[in-house]
């Protein structure tokens, strides 16, 4: 699985699904960003102020597997 790009208005976040451990970090602690019950599963467009973009950045440097990285300066589509 290639690495996808779901865009924000604030942050990006990355997701390889080829390395994800499932261990739920991402949905435990940011249920409004990442939800499996949702297509696409990750809407980074939840994290609309800076508050919620800090909040964001620090779940997903909770990721034990890097199968989810910020992005804060990626071209956009």
């Amino acid at each position: 699985m290639a690495r996808k790009t779901y865009y924000g208005p604030i942050i990006d976040v990355s997701f390889d699904g080829a390395i994800c451990q499932h261990s739920g970090e991402c949905v435990r602690g940011m249920g409004e960003v990442f939800d499996t019950t949702k297509r696409p599963w990750i809407n980074p467009t939840q994290a609309n102020t800076p508050e919620l973009a800090d909040q964001l950045r620090q779940v997903v440097g909770r990721c034990p597997s890097g199968a989810l990285e910020i992005g804060e300066h990626w071209s956009r589509p």
